[in-house]
């Protein structure tokens, strides 16, 4: 999809325009007819989820800059806020017509595969006997309904929650009004019993329209009519000043007054009557700087993610089988195996297992004195917590630096916070005024009368869960220098008054902009020598201007920079003068590409390191992060041959240039699916 020149001096592309044109590549993967169907649902539900999280956090960013009567011109990328705003809206509209486009073909061929997403108005007997009963018995007592008038203050509607907005054409032509919140509680698809070879799915929304008549009577009313709309909310958290309160307890308060702030998008079914829609908007102070988006019959696709899978595997991926390491087992000594050599594990080819492995034999091990690690976003059944709370209970000295600040995780570790701390954990809350990013793990074992260091480093984070669908390097390694670093940041943690060097690691926020610049200088001075200058990154975003230049800087040199950005990327390729030199692309596939890798040729002698951090101000300024030195040759091979597969998929790999189409990377290679041939690499190895 074409965009609007934003950029500043033609030098970057704007950040929520860029981001923006990532969730269109999510929203090809719902197009694509060669991906599964039902996967092709589950990629518009995140599709809708990203967009209702980038409302949150940016458009809401971008709106408190309008509301404080700035420009916003030069954080911007050369484009005033209240501009920025309008094309945001005009785009979003776009993509949720596509959207609409597109859900409405795929019904078409659900069809065809004999499964039937039915509305009220096709319910036959036999279902509606069941529907009553599940309203009944399932649906109902977990209603809330709100009925409105002139004299009652509307209670703040839920950030994201979807509601339907009733309207009762009472005797004498009076109007009523309601809302009905769609229940979270209850699952969005209600699977009706199979009639023959036919699967029939009705939507909860729909169900409650079938119901309208027993919600609503006591209500004497001539004619009803049921519309959905949805609110989101400005989900950036405001911290009090309470001293008397702990970190936690104002994390808490924060995240529940994100439930309350400031609406920043109203989105509402086009075919709603327009005196409901005033009605509601003069109720909830809708302005003309909230983005205010026409849309279909049903909100909150993002629930299109859990779309039942009706035993149909024939319409979804093929389940990969994780595949073990090589070198290690889980049924011996993952620190004997480790005290020899290093060993990677790149999630989801390879089982997670070795992690909570490692911690579980950490938190047994008599001779295992101290565990340290970072978390940042846990599963909701998390194994890895469990394993640090068993250590504690064993008598190890456990050290966890978790970070509260994760954003729409806040509550989850706000749980296990409590829990570890009950278990006698000794908890960080992070550093005053960063983030801390970082994914690392260091464990003291007493060795003779020496202890020995052992532990893990990763792109990232410590999620069974997601580590299943996010692809990511973990290094797990005994190489004492690498660990003496690491137990550094733990000490920086601990004392951050003090400003620590690193002889091995490159750690944000006081190295990684100087490090990673003397890096691409010397790839510059390795062209000005005649020899050749090489950079190849892998990461999610890069939008830190500083970076970008200095990039640009060495593309001018002559320096051949190839970058597979997942996200956003504010860098513009390919502009002579500027960054002809630089290629980038971007896959977006079956897992999500999550990893950071940065390659340097260094005149043959290859650097090579894999990292937490994104090229974003954020990372490089703002908070905690890790990049760790690949020096196992072996495993080196291993991340570039895995890279040279990312680079040549000529399947799911997007053109990422000026003109912001998305455009496949087509070319007359033979095919290659990265993820799918990075398994068979593993497969093989």
């Amino acid at each position: 999809m074409t965009v609007p020149e934003v950029s500043n001096n033609n030098s970057y592309i704007n950040r929520e325009i860029s981001w923006l044109q990532f969730n269109a590549r999510v929203l090809q993967e719902a197009s694509d007819e060669a991906v599964p169907l039902i996967e092709r649902l589950r990629f518009l539900g995140i599709f809708s989820n990203n967009l209702d999280e980038f409302f949150k956090v940016r458009y809401a960013t971008v709106k408190r800059i309008v509301e404080a009567g700035k420009g916003g011109k030069n954080e911007l990328g050369g484009i005033k806020a209240k501009e920025l705003l309008e094309i945001i809206t005009q785009i979003v509209i776009k993509q949720q017509s596509e959207s609409v486009d597109i859900l409405n073909n795929i019904d078409k061929q659900l069809k065809r595969e004999n499964i039937y997403i039915i509305d009220e108005t096709q319910i036959d007997d036999v279902q509606n006997e069941f529907i009553k009963e599940y309203f009944f018995k399932i649906v109902s007592p977990a209603l809330v309904t709100i009925i409105l008038n002139d004299d009652v203050v509307l209670p703040n509607l839920k950030d994201s929650a979807a509601y339907l907005a009733v309207r009762m054409l009472m005797s004498g032509d009076q109007k009523q009004f309601a809302l009905i919140e769609i229940p979270k509680s209850v699952n969005r698809f209600i699977v009706l019993p199979k009639q023959g070879d036919k699967d029939h799915i009705i939507m909860v929304d729909d169900l409650l329209r079938h119901c309208l008549s027993d919600i609503f009577n006591i209500f004497d009313y001539k004619a009803i009519s049921a519309h959905m709309i949805k609110i989101t909310r400005d989900g950036e958290l405001d911290f009090e000043s309470d001293l008397s309160k702990s970190f936690i307890e104002k994390i808490s308060d924060s995240v529940k007054h994100r439930e309350v702030g400031e609406p920043v998008r109203f989105v509402y079914d086009k075919t709603i009557h327009k005196e409901t829609l005033r009605y509601l908007m003069s109720k909830m102070g809708i302005d003309d700087t909230d983005s205010i988006i026409p849309g279909g019959r049903y909100h909150n696709r993002r629930d299109y993610m859990g779309f039942p899978s009706l035993g149909r595997t024939d319409l979804l991926y093929d389940k990969i089988e994780a595949l073990p390491i090589k070198g290690l087992s889980m049924q011996s000594s993952i620190f004997k195996a480790i005290s020899n050599k290093d060993y990677l594990l790149h999630a989801p080819y390879q089982t997670f297992s070795y992690v909570v492995k490692f911690l579980r034999e950490a938190a047994l091990d008599p001779k295992v004195k101290t565990i340290k690690i970072t978390i940042y976003r846990l599963a909701e059944i998390s194994h890895v917590a469990s394993s640090l709370i068993n250590a504690a209970i064993n008598g190890k000295s456990v050290t966890v630096s978790i970070e509260l600040r994760a954003r729409f995780d806040e509550q989850a570790n706000i749980n296990y916070a409590q829990q570890m701390k009950d278990e006698g954990v000794n908890l960080i809350f992070g550093v005053a005024g960063l983030k801390v990013h970082s994914k690392m793990c260091v464990i003291e074992r007493q060795e003779g009368k020496k202890l020995k260091r052992y532990g893990f480093i990763s792109t990232g984070n410590f999620n069974e869960s997601t580590a299943k669908i996010y692809t990511d390097y973990t290094l797990f390694t005994s190489n004492r220098k690498i660990l003496k670093d690491v137990n550094k940041i733990f000490n920086f943690f601990e004392t951050n008054y003090r400003i620590y060097r690193y002889k091995h690691l490159i750690v944000s926020p006081h190295y990684t902009k100087n490090a990673v610049f003397k890096l691409i200088d010397a790839e510059i001075e390795n062209v000005k020598q005649g020899r050749e200058g090489l950079i190849r990154l892998k990461m999610n975003s890069i939008s830190s201007y500083p970076m970008i230049d200095k990039l640009y800087e060495a593309s001018r040199a002559g320096v051949k920079i190839q970058m597979i950005v997942r996200g956003i990327c504010c860098l513009i390729p390919g502009i002579k003068g500027m960054s002809e030199n630089i290629e980038v692309i971007s896959v977006v596939d079956k897992f999500l590409e999550h990893s950071r890798i940065y390659i340097f040729g260094n005149n043959s002698e290859t650097k090579l390191y894999i990292s937490s951090a994104d090229w974003m101000t954020r990372n490089i300024e703002n908070r905690v992060e890790v990049s760790c030195p690949i020096y196992d040759e072996d495993i080196k091979k291993e991340i570039i041959d895995t890279f040279n597969i990312s680079w040549n998929d000529n399947v799911k790999a997007r053109v990422l240039n000026d003109s912001q189409e998305n455009e496949y990377l087509k070319n007359d290679k033979d095919k290659v699916r990265s993820q799918f041939a990075i398994y068979d690499y593993y497969l093989n190895k």
